[in-house]
């Protein structure tokens, strides 16, 4: 009989030495099992490895990058932010404290491995077969191959292989900062930002090396669930994974717990980023904006990687806005706006309004608003008729009222409030008069279609009706358009191109956008011409609240009921637009008949702007007069710039020193020329009249409809 004690320690032994079996052949099992993943995940590899392309032989895609807009002196105007916002920081300005973060959180191996993780890649790959869902096998330059050189391939084991594959490459071509750097700079983390410094100033207005640590253990886990982790949308589920981050930061020594612990303790400190909506010399960076789509198109703006270097000098657009605020700084003011140009190049130097740019203002009066010119369109009819051989100083018209009706314009009207006249009168008197009884005959003398043409060719961008009071200044323009369309009276005779932009970086596409083109409309000796009566018009016609002291020439205007009011002038090296005027309220313009106690004209606030403005400008350096013309008109005959014939109305010249009446039925002009003579051999001005005080508006000429109709617009009646 056995003992009871022994059949016990028998039951014993043979439970003890069943348990070992087991667990013997549980794990010739999982060798088995691992040996069989590992022959079919070496044959997986070698299918899906077989043929790929050397990591040399492929091109990554392209990220793109924020596109950078900066002054003439390379400071920052803003960043135009593309379809998802991205700013390449290198490695140094990350802080240590992001890298650790997210090599903690995200492959706490990568200083180990070269490249694959195969533990966790295995590990996944089980998973993934059990049915347990995705889960990341991927190392931080697996991540980087994806995002790199694949990145909307579908997600699969083989295709963890193939990047697997391009990882290991990687690894033999960087060093592991580089392959951080390049990963940090490139992975998305929510609110359609790609990059750390994205992350950085989205969720904390911050740059990247201004991060803190638990600012940092936030962004380190937005990778893995950018949505679901969102700290604007579930700042719980944030607050989570940061202390995630922060607990596995401590756990494997970057930090200490009780560092940890600091950390978790600190509320979020979110802050929205207004960097990408932060502009400065908002209305010119919008005008720059559109240049860009405008050449290149909205989708390769929204790629950015443009590094745009403009024309803008934010030194002369303080001047430009403080001399407005100077003039008009009260609050029921008029609007202004004032265009600077250089008028050799058409650099724009200045481009500023009076409105404060922000959500609701983003109208710029400089390029949008289109307004009638007044009597600085008076200057294009001037400029037509000299070019066309007519001297300014012997023709003579007859300043009286003009009632006719024309053939072809029908009714044509046109007084002076005062009802007063200067009888016969010289182009030259006229024009510093700005008698709009002699320009309206000298526009239907010229062809309303020339002046037109002229004003076009000379710059002016809009569409302008064929009336006979275009040259009363019917037609809306912008002050980009008088100022560049002044220019050639600067320049000697070229129409010149406006440039904002100096440079676009080495990225952009082929382009001329920051070329300067200049185009000869007509002689220098027709500028020179042109430039020696409005000269005159400043010292001593109706511009001479403009007058600097300096060789500078310019043109007021004022329209219909005092709504719109200007001053276009210019020197050898610049050319500057002034605009005042109220915005339209529902369509209905209102007048500037009581502004600071006067009614605004051309020659009065425009003109005090304008002077105060280029004051400024023209302090530094010298200011040179302009050269005497190598082409001069009035003692040779007219260079064949243009070959427009004469239209219906011009009148033959005579070397009679007496006025004549044309015999030509339908003409309203009563003038005759004398024998040409030279011009002075200096630059100085022609003698001038007595300084003639801004005249009052005279009743709009009211064009009838032609037998084939014509736009009719209200005409503007004062300088």
């Amino acid at each position: 009989m056995i003992p009871v004690n022994r059949m016990r320690r028998r039951r014993k032994d043979r439970e003890r030495h069943g348990r070992v079996g087991l667990g013997r052949v549980l794990a010739l099992a999982l060798a088995i099992v691992v040996t069989l993943l590992a022959v079919a995940g070496a044959v997986a590899y070698q299918s899906a490895t077989d043929g790929l392309p050397s990591l040399d032989e492929l091109t990554p895609v392209a990220l793109g990058q924020n596109s950078k807009i900066l002054d003439r002196n390379g400071k920052s105007l803003g960043v135009i932010a593309g379809v998802t916002n991205r700013t390449e920081i290198p490695y140094a300005r990350i802080p240590k404290s992001l890298r650790d973060a997210t090599v903690a959180i995200e492959d706490k191996r990568f200083y180990q491995h070269h490249g694959v993780d195969y533990l966790r890649l295995v590990g996944a790959a089980i998973h993934d077969a059990a049915g347990g869902g995705r889960q990341g096998g991927s190392t931080i330059t697996m991540q980087l191959a994806k995002n790199l050189y694949d990145p909307n391939a579908p997600r699969g084991f083989s295709q963890k292989i193939k990047e697997a594959y391009l990882a290991t490459e990687i690894e033999q071509k960087y060093t592991k900062d580089q392959i951080l750097a390049k990963y940090l700079n490139g992975v998305f983390y929510g609110e359609n930002s790609i990059g750390v410094q994205a992350a950085a100033l989205t969720y904390f207005n911050t740059p990247v090396w201004g991060l803190t640590l638990p600012q940092a253990a936030l962004i380190a886990g937005l990778p893995q669930a950018p949505s679901a982790y969102d700290p604007f949308v579930n700042p719980k589920d944030a607050t989570a994974r940061r202390n995630t981050v922060l607990d596995e930061m401590a756990s494997q020594g970057y930090i200490t717990q009780a560092e940890a612990d600091q950390a978790k303790a600190t509320p979020l400190e979110l802050h929205r980023g207004t960097f990408y909506q932060r502009k400065k010399e908002g209305y010119f960076f919008d005008y720059v904006r559109q240049e860009l789509i405008d050449q290149f198109g909205e989708k390769r703006v929204q790629q950015g990687g443009l590094n745009v270097r403009t024309t803008i000098d934010p030194a002369l657009q303080r001047a430009a806005e403080q001399a407005i605020q100077r003039n008009l700084g009260q609050p029921d003011d008029p609007a202004a706006a004032i265009v600077l140009l250089d008028a050799r190049t058409g650099y724009i130097r200045a481009m500023a309004t009076s409105q404060a740019y922000g959500a609701d203002s983003q109208f710029n009066y400089a390029t949008q608003a289109k307004r009638q010119a007044g009597s600085t369109f008076k200057t294009f009819v001037l400029t037509r008729a000299i070019a066309d051989g007519i001297n300014p100083y012997t023709t003579i018209y007859a300043s009286r009222p003009i009632n006719i009706t024309d053939p072809k314009w029908g009714p044509i009207n046109v007084a002076t409030y005062s009802n007063s006249y200067a009888g016969p009168i010289s182009i030259h008197d006229a024009t510093l008069h700005s008698d709009n009884s002699v320009y309206i005959q000298m526009t239907l003398d010229e062809g309303p279609d020339r002046v037109v043409n002229m004003a076009k060719r000379m710059g002016v961008n809009e569409n302008l009706p064929v009336v006979p009071s275009i040259g009363l200044g019917s037609g809306e323009v912008t002050p980009l358009d008088m100022a560049t369309a002044y220019a050639p009276l600067a320049n000697g005779g070229f129409r010149i191109k406006p440039i904002a932009i100096t440079d676009l970086g080495a990225n952009a596409p082929a382009s001329d956008l920051a070329t300067p083109k200049r185009t000869r409309v007509f002689s220098d000796g027709v500028a020179y011409e042109v430039t020696r009566i409005l000269r005159d018009n400043v010292a001593a016609g109706t511009g001479t609240n403009a007058n600097l002291g300096i060789p500078q020439a310019g043109k007021t205007g004022t329209t219909d009921d005092y709504t719109d009011a200007w001053f276009v002038g210019y020197t050898p090296k610049y050319v500057c637009a002034v605009w005042v005027g109220y915005p339209n309220a529902d369509g209905v313009r209102r007048s500037m008949t009581s502004v600071h106690g006067i009614t605004v004209a051309g020659g009065t606030f425009p003109a005090m702007i304008w002077h105060d403005f280029m004051s400024v400008v023209t302090a530094k350096g010298t200011n040179p007069d302009w050269n005497m013309p190598r082409n001069p008109v009035l003692w040779s005959p007219f260079s064949s710039d243009f070959t427009n014939s004469a239209s219906q109305y011009a009148v033959s010249t005579a070397s009679s020193t007496k006025a004549k009446t044309t015999t030509a039925p339908k003409t309203t002009s009563t003038k005759g020329t004398t024998t040409v003579v030279p011009p002075p051999t200096t630059v100085a001005p022609a003698p001038t009249p007595a300084p003639v005080p801004e005249p009052t508006p005279a009743p709009a000429p009211a064009p009838a409809p032609a037998p084939t109709p014509a736009p009719t617009t209200p005409v503007p009646t004062t300088p």
